[in-house]
């Protein structure tokens, strides 16, 4: 007596276009898909108050264990400052034909240490804050942007004292500190923008972050922080042709002349590179702008594997 075996079907699975259809139908979207870019910066609007808040709540924790707090966001860049003069200044000699030189190496190290600090916490906001990125569901370019805002805020809070070494140095309150908003602003969002750039690839490559202090103390040294680069090309017309316009160009040269330039008085319009505002307006146009679509074409990555 034989026995016949029946096997089932084979099961067929509906076509994707159906079940992309059934999906819409019931106003089903795939999960942390990459919304829409002006959707995406309307979700970033309406989180401005908690990128505002975390800004502001990672600056006070900054600083929390330490005995002298919130008087370390002066101390450190002038800690550094003291350094600077000391080597390059006394040392080395940069300060000969320098005016002002405390007002100007001051004004220097403070500002490139806001541009240095919104690399260097842009580069780890992704992969340093994956529990938040996995847990909430936000657009993640919030994180950069707050990094790039606290160290904003830190900056005004270190301006204090140095508008108190300004007018002990003799440096003249005038109405052109009143330029040092518009740089401000402008530079502030280039550093959002490179920080941006430096979350994504920091994200996908954490080893990044090892790398950036050796990047950024090679870019400090060509930014005229510690010694004023105009003097310096005066001094050596025998560098290649390109030299010059690329130390003129280099944006974190270009926003410490401009702060310079609207706090003392003794720096004058003609150390200052060649169209300098629009210059300082073009870096941060194309890095902020492009900062952020770059980070953007990324979104639905970011916390996974």
């Amino acid at each position: 007596m034989s026995q016949v075996l029946h096997t089932p079907p084979p099961t067929t699975a509906p076509p994707a276009d159906d079940l992309a259809a059934l999906a819409a139908r019931h106003g089903l979207t795939v999960s942390g898909a990459r919304p829409t870019l002006r959707e995406y910066i309307s979700q970033l609007w309406a989180r401005r108050h908690f990128i505002s808040a975390f800004s502001t709540a990672k600056l006070t924790a900054q600083y929390s264990q330490a005995k002298l707090g919130q008087l370390w966001q002066v101390m450190t860049p002038l800690l550094n400052a003291a350094v600077y003069y000391f080597i390059f200044g006394v040392l080395m000699g940069t300060k000969r034909g320098v005016p002002d030189y405390v007002p100007f190496l001051v004004t220097g190290v403070f500002i490139w240490t806001f541009t240095q600090s919104s690399i260097m916490a842009g580069t780890r906001a992704i992969s340093g804050n994956l529990g938040l990125v996995r847990a909430l569901h936000f657009p993640r370019a919030a994180l950069p942007i707050s990094f790039a805002l606290q160290q904003l805020q830190q900056l005004l809070f270190s301006m204090a004292a140095l508008v108190v070494i300004l007018l002990c140095f003799g440096v003249p309150l005038s109405a052109s500190w009143l330029l040092a908003i518009p740089a401000l602003v402008l530079q502030f969002t280039f550093n959002a923008g490179i920080a941006m750039i430096m979350a994504r690839l920091g994200a996908k490559t954490p080893d990044i972050a090892q790398l950036m202090p050796f990047v950024l103390r090679t870019w400090m040294y060509v930014s005229g922080v510690m010694w004023s680069l105009d003097r310096l090309l005066s001094n050596h017309s025998d560098l290649p042709s390109w030299v010059a316009p690329a130390l003129r160009a280099n944006p974190a040269a270009v926003y410490i002349d401009l702060m310079r330039f609207a706090l003392i008085d003794s720096f004058h319009s003609s150390q200052l590179p060649p169209h300098v505002w629009p210059v300082a307006t073009a870096w941060a146009l194309v890095v902020g702008v492009g900062g952020f679509i770059y980070f953007w074409k990324a979104e639905e990555t970011y916390g996974r594997g």
